[in-house]
């Protein structure tokens, strides 16, 4: 998204120049308002991936070896004395396991790449879909981790998000330095991760030190990123001023803005149940 400083700028149907105290008064007003939305659209976003998880582990899961899928060494095990039923089997351990992964990757870049042509409703609905898609992805985690151990990553999580997604808009700082030493960092972080794929698919089992390493480096990266686009996005409200009057212009900007800090939420959260989380025995 473009830079914008809020020191020189036309405030669109104020004029040209600094605002009048009252103007200011209404400009700091539709910022919070838009800020409210933009978090709500994120918070809605979260709790549909969440029930989409929940949903699909549900269906995914079953305490019962006989309803579980068979193979020829039985019954497929996974954490807590769960077995995997036939739903769930097809889901993550078949070749469709791909296309779960790589779904939400794909919606994500139908919105990127569609922006400018897609009307509010359906960047809403196309930012659902994805969210969705997300929580079948990270059903994994559910298979995985301790239910207690999800439960306390995902709390420290909103702690730090709130707390620098707060001093993002708070600071008077320009963060926009940030922006391209940041992407540089997460580009290198996705071929380090690549190159941890390579090493398990060679020698059987990933790099231990590697993963801590990419996990820690992940976690600093979303990090800076909630900082850097909770600016980015109240900075970005301050320029679609000129556009006021189109209603439907600010509440896409309110959706990519929140699709913007989801993605950083979810990216701080998977990395710190890498750190954090507790496997479930």
């Amino acid at each position: 998204m473009s830079h914008y400083d809020p020191n020189a700028q036309a405030y669109g149907g104020y004029g040209y120049g600094q605002p009048t105290a009252v103007q200011q008064a209404q400009i700091d007003q539709g910022l919070r308002s838009y800020m409210v939305g933009v978090y709500n659209y994120m918070m809605i976003g979260l709790a549909i991936t969440g029930m989409a998880a929940l949903g699909i582990y549900m269906l995914s899961v079953t305490g019962d070896a006989s309803l579980a899928q068979q193979t020829a060494r039985g019954a497929l095990r996974v954490s807590g004395g769960q077995y995997l039923t036939p739903f769930g089997a097809f889901l993550f351990t078949s070749w469709f396991k791909f296309v779960v992964i790589l779904a939400p990757l794909g919606v994500v870049m139908l919105l990127s790449f569609r922006a400018d042509r897609l009307s509010a409703p359906a960047a809403q609905i196309t930012f659902w879909v994805y969210a969705a898609l997300v929580g079948v992805s990270m059903t994994t985690i559910l298979l995985v981790y301790a239910h207690t151990s999800v439960a306390r990553v995902f709390f420290i999580t909103a702690a730090s998000f709130g707390a620098l997604s707060l001093w993002g808009y708070t600071t008077k700082r320009d963060l926009s330095g940030m922006g391209t030493f940041l992407m540089m960092g997460l580009f290198g972080l996705i071929i380090a991760m690549l190159v941890n794929i390579g090493i398990a698919a060679f020698t059987g089992t990933p790099s231990t030190m590697l993963q801590w390493i990419i996990s820690v480096v992940g976690v600093l990266i979303f990090a800076g990123l909630t900082a850097y686009d909770t600016q980015n996005i109240k900075n970005e409200y301050i320029y679609s001023l000129a556009y006021a009057n189109d209603g439907s212009l600010v509440q896409k900007a309110a959706i990519f803005g929140a699709l913007q800090l989801y993605i950083d939420f979810v990216g701080m959260f998977q990395f710190l149940m890498s750190l954090l989380g507790q496997r479930d025995q």
